[in-house]
């Protein structure tokens, strides 16, 4: 079950940088993480600042 970023993204990137997959970029307003790339390790949940990544 892949991870999504919810709209409380605040787009700082802090998520982006700590993917082991790189599955995670800049979408519109808020950053997106590629479904079928996510390994569901939750390493992006644990540095967001306001909890944005959640499981799908």
């Amino acid at each position: 079950m892949a991870y999504v970023i919810k709209d409380s993204c605040i787009s700082c990137g802090a998520c982006a940088g700590e993917c082991p997959v790189s599955c995670i970029s800049e979408g519109d307003g808020i950053y997106v993480i590629d479904a079928p790339s996510c390994i569901d390790c939750g390493s992006c949940a644990g540095v967001c600042p306001v909890d944005a990544p959640q499981p799908e």
